[in-house]
């Protein structure tokens, strides 16, 4: 048989193809924690068949009948994946038109697998070379390279094969609360006066939003690290201008770098020889923005060093996040560097060619980017948006589905686009609301932010020459649907951040499928029109059509006085039957305080109890490793005519604040409320005949 082995975690179990010397394997770049092999498979576990057509090492694993297939990273098409073909080539893909949109900007070699029974198992390819994915006939995959191996997780369900992946691959870091906010931006607001007009505007609109994004036109002549002198003449007071307003700066970056002797990062680059070779060993030079660009060997340490260096430079201008566009990398019109460029590698990182480094290069100037932030600001959390990514890449940065387009058909997808991400190891993730490329109605953006603003990653973005996609900008209407939807984000944020902590503890995603409430109800596995955040808030879309929604106890609810069933554009958000879900207020920004008062929307089960968390910490900063947090585990039970409400648990060093607590207890005749506060450890009973004690 192949070379197999288990291993140290939980029903992992690695496989090795017969003609590959362990010793001889590159170091993954996916997998962080290598589980320790230790004895020999059981009966039973999923077996991988190593093979070769024609120059291709090839794995095929066999599926059962009525097994669903999903995961496969950022893909086009229907959050189901069986019978579809992936390419792992990350490409910058206008539109996801080339190619048949069958490679975007992202590669991650995994599948997840459900079983009918509702248990599941999951496959890492590991291997960073260009590979295909094909999963018309069980799970097949190919890849251009030497062999690698296979690591399977057999688990009870997708929920617990998911918590096995992060294991492996690590979980993100806690981002800034700030993230977590809406966010504007477009390529590009075309000067510093323009910038703080969208912000001013956001402000007198009352407008909830936390970030401004600033794209290339603030660079001279598209070189990175610099402003251009009559357009953004003083960057540090732009920023100023946005923190005084309540508002984040993010800038961006890219890793091409202009072909200019008196460039001085080019200049640096060139006398340090950091750049990227063609086959012959000569400099490598593509066309990006500024024109010729050469690319930093970022699979090199002390590149991955310098860069660090430049962008902590570049954080001097009082900058709070940073995103990395055209990383793939990206060379225009629609191409890439060629795949026998040659990259030197270091620090177990084997030389070798574009071939084998194209799909983590992206990945690596993540990383040189988060390093970079951390030098420059070790007291804050780094916030890094990347466009090219690989698996394992969501311990450096967030990440965006690209260039979406305008279009009914790209509002859809970007629901089974997000989940597939996130069920590939990356929470933080979401689309451009509106759509990128194209002109869209005033009814197709009400619709898309609605529904955007409940994404993980929120941030609304179009392209130049394009009309203006700023929620005031298509009419009273639009923009009070455009208040309404990001009004109750921020009204979310409590368990939003609640559930970022949670995926950075165990890397369950943020936004997940539907049949995550029940892995075995097949009638669940294909929906991928509606979606749950957490595992407690139903989010289901106004254009849905015949959505197939998960059994038990599913109340509407309202946040902001929407009506949520029957507004036309808002989605209908339902709380989960046994659960309680923490809310704050409507608030500008997250420098405003949002908890006083703290609102615990409680939803009883079938036996008249309901359990929910809140997470809480000071919001930026590492004081919570340190125990610096406060998590509550709040119950209800309904004893009698009451539903008494208490503290059942908390964890963590932070004081209590002092706040009043409104219990809003929601059953199907309505909701029932009742103000009390958590000096006690019973917050408070209310009464169900629609008064309280």
């Amino acid at each position: 048989m192949n070379g197999k082995s288990a291993a140290s975690l939980a029903n992992v179990f690695i496989f090795y193809p017969p003609d590959l010397d362990k010793s001889q394997m590159a170091p993954s770049l996916a997998v962080i924690n290598e589980p320790e092999e230790c004895k020999e498979l059981v009966s039973g576990s999923v077996v991988p068949q190593f093979y070769v057509q024609g120059t291709r090492g090839a794995v095929s694993i066999a599926i059962e009948d009525g097994t669903s297939l999903y995961g496969t990273g950022e893909v086009n098409g229907p959050l189901l994946r069986n019978g579809k073909n992936i390419t792992l080539w990350n490409f910058g893909n206008f539109r996801y038109e080339i190619n048949e949109g069958k490679n975007l900007y992202q590669s991650h070699p995994w599948v997840l697998a459900v079983r009918e029974d509702g248990s599941a198992f999951g496959v890492i390819f590991d291997t960073t070379w260009q590979a295909e994915l094909d999963l018309s006939n069980g799970i097949r995959f190919f890849a251009d390279g030497p062999p690698f191996r296979v690591i399977i997780i057999d688990r009870e369900s997708p929920q617990e094969v998911t918590k096995g992946l992060a294991q492996l691959i690590g979980t993100m870091s806690l981002p800034p609360k700030w993230a977590l906010g809406f966010q504007q931006c477009r390529f590009s607001y075309s000067s510093d006066s323009r910038v703080r007009e969208i912000a001013d505007e956001f402000r007198k609109r009352k407008i909830p939003c936390d970030v401004i994004w600033v794209d290339i036109d603030f660079m001279d002549g598209y070189r990175v690290f610099t402003s251009d002198p009559e357009r953004f003449p003083d960057p540090k007071a732009t920023n100023k201008y946005l923190h005084e307003k309540g508002f984040k700066a993010v800038w961006t970056s890219d890793p091409g770098v202009k072909v200019d002797p008196d460039y001085w990062v080019y200049k640096q680059g060139t006398e340090k020889d950091f750049w990227v070779k063609t086959s012959s060993g000569e400099e490598y030079h593509g066309n990006v923005w500024p024109g010729l660009c050469a690319f930093p060997d970022f699979t090199r340490p002390e590149v991955i060093l310098w860069w660090a260096g430049l962008v902590e430079g570049f954080l001097s201008w009082d900058i709070d996040g940073v995103w990395i566009d055209m990383n793939e990398p990206d060379i225009v019109p629609f191409d890439t560097m060629p795949a026998d460029n040659r990259h030197l590698g270091g620090d177990g990182l084997p030389e070798g060619p574009h071939l084998q480094h194209h799909n983590v290069y992206g990945m690596l100037v993540a990383r040189a980017t988060q390093e970079g932030m951390m030098k420059a600001n070790p007291e804050k959390r780094p916030f890094v948006l990347t466009r090219a990514n690989f698996l394992g890449g969501h311990r450096h940065a967030a990440t965006w589905t690209g260039d979406n387009e305008s279009k009914w058909e790209h509002l859809r997808m970007s629901i089974p686009m997000s989940l597939n991400i996130g069920l590939s190891g990356q929470p933080f993730n979401g689309p451009d609301i509106g759509g990128f490329w194209g002109e869209a109605s005033p009814e197709l953006f009400a619709h898309w932010i609605a529904i955007g603003a409940l994404f993980p990653f929120s941030r609304a973005h179009t392209a130049g020459g394009e009309s203006d996609q700023e929620p005031w900008a298509f009419g009273e209407e639009v923009e009070m649907v455009s208040r309404t939807a990001i009004e109750r984000r921020y009204r979310l944020l409590p368990y939003i951040y609640t559930l970022f902590y949670e995926a950075a503890q165990i890397g369950m995603p943020v936004m997940r499928p539907v049949f995550f409430v029940d892995p075995a109800n097949l009638s669940l596995r294909s929906e991928d029109q509606a979606f749950i955040l957490g595992a407690d808030m139903l989010v289901v879309p106004k254009w849905a059509e015949g959505p197939q929604l998960p059994t038990g106890i599913w109340q509407s609810i309202s946040l902001v006085g929407e009506d949520s069933v029957n507004d036309p554009y808002q989605p209908n958000l339902l709380i989960r039957g046994g659960s309680i879900i923490p809310l704050g207020k409507v608030i500008q920004n997250t420098t405003e305080e949002s908890l006083d008062p703290l609102t615990l929307l409680v939803c009883l089960d079938e036996n008249g109890k309901a359990e929910g968390v809140l997470y809480e910490d000071a919001g930026d900063g590492f004081s919570y490793l340190q125990g610096e947090y406060l998590m509550t585990t709040y119950t209800a039970e309904k004893e009698g005519d009451k539903v008494i409400v208490k503290i059942a648990a908390e964890k963590g060093d932070m004081k209590r604040p002092k706040r009043t607590v409104r219990i809003q207890v929601v059953m199907s005749e309505g909701v029932v409320e009742l103000i009390g506060n958590e000096a006690n450890k019973v917050i408070g009973g209310v009464d169900l005949d629609g008064y309280s004690t």
